[in-house]
């Protein structure tokens, strides 16, 4: 069986999104290559990405123009194309269809689909951004892991990564800090909780 792993920014008052529509909640983010690096390593190889529509829409419009673009950074490029290599399930009731490689487009049971593709999959799958999907996964107890990059900032209003009243217990696995002040954290969901 496969484990899910989440990877998501957070805030110190932990948000994942923040509040300005205009830069889609992320321009309190503290870019390092360093953690980005050390990020992909923690997670492991990833064959699968679980995503709601809405970072699908975001990760789509951002990272598809790179795979054309002659002039792309680099370290962009070989990101955009290991993005479109991997299967990316997509939960939406809005979104008809997408012509990225590799999409398939999901609108039944969120914990029902991921039960079986965690029984099915042998590589494990990672879940990126979409605070709804992690929320409705975290609360049926389907994330294995959390990778979290804490940035030294306070957002003060915006998408929290979990509700009010959410309640369950992690074990660190592991933890780096870096120059640029952010913080990656690694831990596994405890057993029986």
């Amino acid at each position: 069986m496969c484990r899910i792993k989440m990877l998501n920014r957070v805030s110190l008052d932990g948000y994942f999104a923040g509040a300005d529509e205009a830069s889609m909640g992320m321009d309190w983010f503290i870019h390092d290559p360093e953690v980005d690096a050390a990020a992909h390593t923690m997670g492991g190889r990833m064959e699968m990405l679980l995503l709601g529509g809405e970072t699908f829409r975001l990760f789509e419009r951002y990272w598809t123009p790179f795979l054309q673009d002659p002039h792309a950074p680099k370290h962009l490029k070989a990101t955009a194309e290991e993005l479109t290599a991997m299967t990316k399930l997509v939960f939406s009731t809005t979104l008809p269809s997408s012509d990225w490689a590799n999409t398939r487009i999901h609108r039944g049971n969120l914990p029902e689909t991921v039960r079986e593709w965690k029984q099915r999959f042998r590589s494990d799958i990672l879940v990126l951004g979409s605070g709804s999907i992690v929320q409705q996964l975290a609360l049926e107890n389907l994330i294995d892991e959390y990778i979290f990059i804490v940035t030294p900032v306070v957002v003060g209003g915006g998408k929290r990564l979990f509700p009010d009243g959410t309640r369950f217990e992690l074990q660190l696995k592991a933890a780096q800090s870096f120059d640029s002040g952010n913080i990656l954290l690694h831990y596994e969901r405890k057993k029986g909780n």
